[in-house]
């Protein structure tokens, strides 16, 4: 069990990491590297999601279960719109497509788009956090 004290540092930790990956990810994409900038996309909001969770008290090392437990809390319950969870689906998707797939490129106009999605994601998340 996480102290009260060690759960508000590491929240904070993982927003700063969030804040950083969207710095990072939009460099990568600059230079041309897409698939690494689709990785970082989706990493920047499983930071932002793991601190909604250590907020909540859900602790998981599973994406897939962390994943879940957002769609549930969050998406299912309404407390934030759906539109959210399509946007952490699609990401988990391309990264893991990246990560595994073989010839794999994404387009630059899409990811683009992932970059807005993600920025749009970490501040819904941060939003919910300074309530």
């Amino acid at each position: 069990m996480i102290e009260d004290a060690d759960r508000l540092a590491l929240i904070d930790s993982r927003i700063k990491q969030a804040t950083e990956t969207i710095e990072l990810a939009n460099f990568l994409a600059i230079s041309g590297k897409y698939v690494i900038a689709v990785n970082h996309i989706y990493y920047g909001m499983y930071y932002a999601l793991t601190a909604l969770a250590l907020k909540d008290g859900f602790e998981t090392s599973k994406h897939g279960q962390l994943i879940g437990w957002f769609n549930r809390e969050y998406i299912a319950s309404q407390r934030l719109d759906s539109k959210f969870g399509k946007i952490l689906r699609n990401a988990f998707q391309n990264r893991t497509k990246g990560d595994y797939d073989a010839f794999v490129d994404f387009p630059k106009s899409e990811v683009d788009f992932m970059l807005v999605e993600m920025v749009e994601f970490i501040q819904a998340i941060e939003k919910i956090l300074n309530r």
